[in-house]
């Protein structure tokens, strides 16, 4: 891995445990903790794009309590939102 890959890396997972609402914290924490590693440079690029999104809103969207609209959702946003990767089966 390059050292500038590996830096990015670095960097996208520090944002995903410190975003400000303990329980996004938690969600973006244990997701890059689990699938950061493997994503594609395009699947990085939407990643950050998603680590923008508000918190209250993703918030609401992982519990379900707001739909995600269709000009933000994307196939990495669905898979974070459907909290698969808090329960990895054993």
């Amino acid at each position: 891995m390059s050292e500038t890959k590996h830096a990015r890396l670095r960097k996208l997972d520090y944002r995903s445990r410190h975003r400000g609402i303990r329980e996004m914290d938690i969600v973006f924490g244990k997701f890059a903790e689990t699938v950061l590693e493997t994503l594609s440079d395009t699947e990085l690029d939407d990643y950050e794009r998603i680590l923008e999104l508000p918190d209250d809103k993703l918030f609401s969207w992982a519990t379900g309590r707001e739909t995600v609209p269709e000009d933000v959702r994307s196939p990495l946003l669905d898979a974070l939102l459907s909290l698969k990767h808090m329960n990895p089966p054993a």
